[in-house]
């Protein structure tokens, strides 16, 4: 009877991040394992991309403080044809429990892993005993702990990359009985113009993206403004919401663009719009999720106050966008290192599908409030027409929610790593076309109160509604569950 670790196999397909996750498991379960006989498996890599606004440079620092694993994984980065990478260490240290034990220096090192041989990779881990990384055929060795000097903790190497490729830099240590402690500053860097850029080969084209974005944004949120002057006398609360809302997604893309232009130059954000940036993207995110909740609950439009399920809907969203936004800043500002980090990495994917599943009761609370209504109020016409009007917000929201959650994420899957920077545009894309929608439908806008419609049409209406051609509403619960 087989063990564990001999009927579990390699993740086909999926993002790196779950396949780097299952070979960290894996690997720390198989160490007593002996060898085995090799069985050919394939598997297909796609992208990952843990969240479309990582603002990541060329250049980390890092501190790894008794630390035994055999392989930790730090940086990844997107070479062109003139690539550098350049990797600096200090104060480093070892020690064992096994005072007999031997050191060896040159089963500790840094090594680079090509994206295009993570599964060849991969299968080493598995099917050979006592696997060492430095002696894989698929990295390419940097340097070991043996070019240390007696007199010396210190070394600095650089090494040009054969790209264009997305390598990732590792560390190695085949004496897993040894904690290993250091300090270590990393570049990576393409050459162009006789200038280093420390942007990845996918992330080159985002800065003039962003720019664009930024002004599309601004010219948008003027004119929201001038509408909501123009039309000041039918203006309601939710209308400044939305504006806000505008106001905040400008500012973010300001401070991405910055950003980005920071870190082509230097290799890091600077503190000053990186915060900006997590800050305006924080408060955007409320803002949005709060906008679809009270539109869909029909506040301002069709009721001036919130019942209390809606409140409540509310009071679960809010505190979960911001969790969510935090933890996220908290994890792209670090190396995932840990399976931990890809748990918590999971956990945010389930929260923020919570939210967006959060948001589509409110909707089916106000179709069925429409509906109850239009039997007692005898305006069959005007609710049929507030109801096709949530009907359409309910798709849009699905589609954009499973567009940007699912949709981008597959497609990532099918290009190659270079043009990554197309999922930021797919997002921003589904994104600006959300906003116009929303924007565009419920905008401040006067309405004749007196306007006449006549009986041929109210009675077409409440045809319509008593037969529920318009569509069961119960379809949209079952659709959620």
């Amino acid at each position: 009877m087989g063990s564990d670790v001999d009927d579990e196999k390699p993740p086909r397909g999926g993002s790196e991040t779950h396949r780097e996750a299952w070979d960290e498991r894996h690997t720390a379960r198989k160490r007593s394992e002996g060898p085995r006989r090799a069985r050919p498996r394939s598997t297909t890599a796609k992208a990952s991309k843990e969240r479309v606004w990582a603002l990541s440079g060329g250049t980390r620092n890092s501190h790894i403080i008794d630390d035994s694993r055999g392989k930790i994984n730090f940086h990844k980065f997107g070479f062109s044809q003139h690539g550098q990478a350049s990797i600096s260490i200090k104060d480093v240290s070892w020690k064992s429990k096994d005072h007999k034990a031997q050191f060896n220096a040159s089963s500790m090192g840094f090594v680079l892993l090509n994206d295009s041989s993570f599964d060849s990779f991969l299968k080493e881990t598995i099917y050979i005993k006592d696997f060492c990384i430095l002696s894989s055929h698929y990295v390419k060795v940097l340097f070991t702990l043996e070019k240390l000097t007696t007199n010396s903790s210190t070394y600095n190497v650089s090494t040009a990359i054969d790209g264009p490729s997305r390598d990732g830099l590792i560390f190695g240590n085949c004496q897993r009985e040894f904690k290993v402690s250091m300090y270590f500053h990393t570049e990576m860097y393409n050459v162009r113009h006789d200038e280093k850029d420390f942007l990845p080969l996918d992330q080159t084209k985002l800065p003039m993206m962003f720019f664009l974005i930024f002004i599309t944004y601004a010219i948008f949120f003027i004119i929201w403004v001038l509408t909501c002057i123009k039309q000041r006398a039918t203006i309601e609360k939710i209308h400044i919401i939305m504006g806000a809302l505008l106001l905040f997604k400008t500012l973010n893309m300001q401070c991405a663009f910055e950003d980005k232009i920071y870190v082509r130059k230097t290799g890091a954000p600077p503190l000053g719009w990186d915060v900006a940036y997590y800050v305006f993207g924080l408060f955007q995110g409320i803002i949005l999720f709060t906008v679809i909740v009270l539109i869909g609950t029909g506040w301002s439009f069709l009721k001036p106050y919130l019942q209390e399920r809606e409140k409540k809907v509310l009071m679960v969203v809010i505190p979960l966008q911001i969790l969510e936004n935090i933890a996220y800043v908290i994890q792209e500002q670090t190396v995932p290192k840990t399976i931990a980090w890809f748990q918590w990495h999971n956990t945010l994917l389930v929260i923020d599908i919570m939210c967006c599943g959060a948001v589509f009761f409110p909707i089916y609370w106000s179709i069925t409030g429409l509906k109850e209504a239009s039997k007692t109020d005898g305006k069959a016409a005007r609710t049929l027409e507030k109801l096709t009007l949530f009907k359409k917000v309910y798709i849009v929201i699905v589609v954009y929610m499973y567009f940007t959650r699912v949709g981008v994420l597959e497609i990532g899957g099918l290009v190659n790593y270079r043009y990554w920077w197309v999922l930021n545009a797919l997002d921003e894309g589904a994104r600006f076309a959300f906003y116009v929608f929303l924007f565009y439908n419920f905008k401040p806008i006067e309405r004749n109160p007196y306007l006449v419609i006549d009986e041929e049409e109210e009675n077409d209406a409440r045809n319509l509604l008593e037969t529920d051609r318009f569509g069961d509403t119960r379809l949209i619960l079952n659709s959620l569950l």
